[in-house]
């Protein structure tokens, strides 16, 4: 009796060593990946936060560090930095940088917004109408690092617009929307769902508020995508697929209980307020996520055709050595199969 009490605690403990060798070697086989938001823990990035938290990325072998960002084209200044090996970043801004930056080899490989945000928000009051022609002689909110100020020389083209009247003031990101609850500017420059609910949060009414969103005016670009280091996808494509597997159920979880999905950002950001990231959230679906073409098609994916489209109207304004083909920009090799990315 006392050998087979014996046998037992040795074989016991055989077992408890081995269980943790195993948990020590699987967590050494978690790839480290590190992640640039686009901006801050605001509600349009609570897929990330629910993939987090409900443990999409592990499940796919992953450690993901995910950090905020001061706007859509600093993560690709990272990706190319080497400091991270994957981000949200708008992926205009990624066709001018690569243009000028051939050397820079960064890939989207999964859309996020098939409408972009890009739009201009101004005020009634101050004379701001849906034409195109109240833009005349205003002036406006315009930070130079914004991707929706960058496609304003787009705009400008695709409607003959002559701006010489009109007064762009370089302003801080955290002062843009308080300028214009305030008066000192007639309109601003930003994502439609950034603006509209900073105005609306700080007592501006939502009858005085005017959102002139870009798609609506002849403008066939998308928005922000998923991008990735192209070193880090020929290092670790498997990883890079699991990324995007671990994302797309994050955005699906979103869509089915956004109210949810918010509370994840809200214990990430200190004073954010639930009621305002939802409302920032929904919109962000449903203008720029889940459009039309994402439910019949699925989430992540382009119409190449259209995508061939933007690349020439942002010739309209940008002068390319050699204008990139489709390819060189977006790939989809690594999406999940297309009945997996279904939403609805």
């Amino acid at each position: 009796m006392v050998f087979e009490h014996w046998s037992a605690r040795w074989v016991g403990g055989i077992l408890a060593v081995a269980v943790m060798w195993l948990g020590a070697a699987a967590a050494q086989a978690q790839t480290p990946v590190r992640f640039s938001l686009d901006w801050r823990w605001e509600g349009p990035a609570a897929p990330f936060a629910v993939a987090l938290d409900k443990g999409y990325f592990k499940d796919e072998g992953l450690d993901v560090t995910i950090e905020p960002a001061t706007g859509s084209r600093e993560p690709i200044s990272r990706l190319a930095a080497g400091s991270h090996d994957a981000g949200i970043g708008d992926v205009n801004s990624l066709v001018r940088f690569r243009a000028e930056n051939p050397d820079a080899n960064i890939r989207a490989v999964m859309m996020l917004h098939n409408r972009p945000p890009f739009a201009i928000t101004g005020r009634k009051s101050r004379g701001i109408t849906k034409e195109l022609s109240s833009l005349q002689g205003k002036k406006f909110g315009a930070p130079a690092a914004d991707a929706a100020f960058a496609q304003w020389p787009i705009l400008k083209a695709l409607h003959k617009i002559d701006d010489e009247g009109m007064k762009f003031e370089n302003v801080g990101f955290p002062v843009r929307e308080p300028m214009l609850a305030q008066g000192e500017v007639d309109a601003v420059f930003g994502f439609a769902p950034t603006s509209y609910v900073n105005l609306t949060s700080r007592g501006v009414p939502s009858d005085d508020i005017v959102v002139l969103l870009m798609s609506d005016y002849g403008l066939d670009l998308y928005g922000n995508a998923v991008l990735v280091s192209q070193k880090f996808a020929q290092e670790h494509p498997e990883a890079v697929k699991g990324l995007l597997r671990a994302i797309m159920k994050g955005v699906q979880d979103t869509v089915k209980d956004p109210s949810a999905a918010v509370d994840a950002i809200i214990k990430r950001n200190d004073i954010a307020r639930k009621d305002v990231e939802l409302e920032r959230l929904k919109m962000t679906l449903d203008q720029n996520m889940i459009t039309p073409w994402v439910k019949e098609n699925g989430f992540g994916g382009i119409d190449r055709e259209r995508f061939a489209k933007a690349l020439d109207q942002i010739g309209l304004a940008f002068e390319f050595k050699q204008k990139p083909a489709v390819e060189a920009i977006f790939t989809d090799e690594f999406l999940p199969p297309a009945d997996q990315r279904k939403v609805n």
